[in-house]
């Protein structure tokens, strides 16, 4: 039996840093050992064949624990990630996810939740899409200018409204330069921050 850790990100702006974190201290809190990494930079819209997961799945064995952050980092549709599943759990392999706590194996109960949260997750998604549009066209009907501002007092304030998620994201270890990317700021910005809080960074 091997513990596999798989991690996706879309695009070349985003780190595998965070989903590599969150997977070893889910491991260390169940007593696991991750016996293999699989990282890729690939939008999940690509065809499973091209991208790793696809080559991963089939070098999975009997018994293999498949281990994700999220469903979401494994397929975009429902009926993708159904197939995904379905494949898995026909060899006997088990699927974990650490946000939704799903421990999916070969049998009915875990076939059931598959096609329910493949649903939901496809409910979700297009939902926030249509809340995403609707919102920006608003904005622009309103002839608000969209995009991001670039003036260090805007990123200030920007910090300022999220130190708490900030603070905690420097207590649990991440690199400056993770979250400098999360909020689309300088590394230099984060530390000046961070020492204006009086924070260790």
């Amino acid at each position: 039996m091997a513990v596999i850790g798989y991690i996706r990100v879309s695009s070349n702006k985003q780190t595998c840093e965070h989903q590599h974190y969150e997977i070893k201290q889910f491991a260390k809190r169940n007593k696991i050992q991750i016996d293999r990494w699989v990282e890729e930079t690939i939008s999940s819209r690509k065809p499973l064949h091209m991208r790793k997961l696809g080559q991963l799945l089939t070098e999975l064995n009997p018994h293999d624990i498949l281990i994700s952050c999220e469903i979401s980092r494994l397929g975009r549709s429902m009926l993708e990630v159904m197939r995904i599943l379905e494949g898995c759990l026909n060899n006997d392999c088990q699927v974990w996810t650490i946000k939704e706590n799903y421990r999916l194996g070969n049998d009915i109960q875990s076939k059931v939740m598959a096609f329910a949260f493949g649903l939901s997750a496809e409910i979700e998604r297009n939902l926030i899409s249509q809340r995403t549009k609707a919102s920006l066209d608003n904005l622009r009907a309103s002839g608000r200018k969209l995009g991001r501002p670039f003036s260090s007092q805007t990123k200030k304030l920007k910090l300022t409204r999220n130190k708490l998620i900030l603070r905690r994201m420097l207590d649990r270890g991440l690199s400056i330069s993770y979250i400098a990317q999360n909020f689309h700021v300088q590394r230099g910005t984060i530390r000046r921050f961070a020492r204006r809080m009086e924070w260790r960074a």
